[in-house]
């Protein structure tokens, strides 16, 4: 059972599989870096506030005895947006990166065509014809 294990983790595919999930891992980091630290500036310069934290109070919450306030309840589309904008981020980065790898990818040369010769009608009607004689 360990054999058949370490065949099946030497694969090559599960290996490429594996550096690409660390790798798109990584990546996401970076681009979540990037949103929360360039472009949600940059975007709530126009609301004037911080992008991360645009949300609607949807319900307001009461003072408890320790002078907190609880029961608020918010609609955090500020964090949502954020990630909308990270995913597309991601996914315009992969399709750039999946064009490229076609691109470099060999294409593929035609299958070479079958030699022009009788047909297979005229194949049968000339056994046909023989087994006449």
């Amino acid at each position: 059972m360990l054999k058949e294990f370490k065949e099946f983790a030497m694969k090559g595919n599960l290996i490429d599989i594996a550096v690409g999930f660390v790798m798109g891992a990584a990546f996401k980091e970076v681009v979540t870096s990037f949103t929360g630290g360039i472009v949600s500036p940059l975007i709530g310069l126009l609301f004037d506030t911080d992008f991360k934290d645009l949300r609607l109070k949807l319900q307001d919450g009461e003072l408890n005895e320790a002078g907190e306030m609880v029961g608020e309840v918010y609609l955090e589309h500020g964090q949502f947006i954020t990630n909308v904008l990270d995913f597309i981020i991601v996914a315009f980065v992969m399709f750039l990166v999946v064009k490229g790898v076609n691109k470099l990818k060999k294409k593929e040369e035609p299958a070479p065509e079958a030699p022009a010769g009788p047909s297979q009608e005229d194949l049968l009607a000339e056994i046909r014809d023989l087994l006449k004689k």
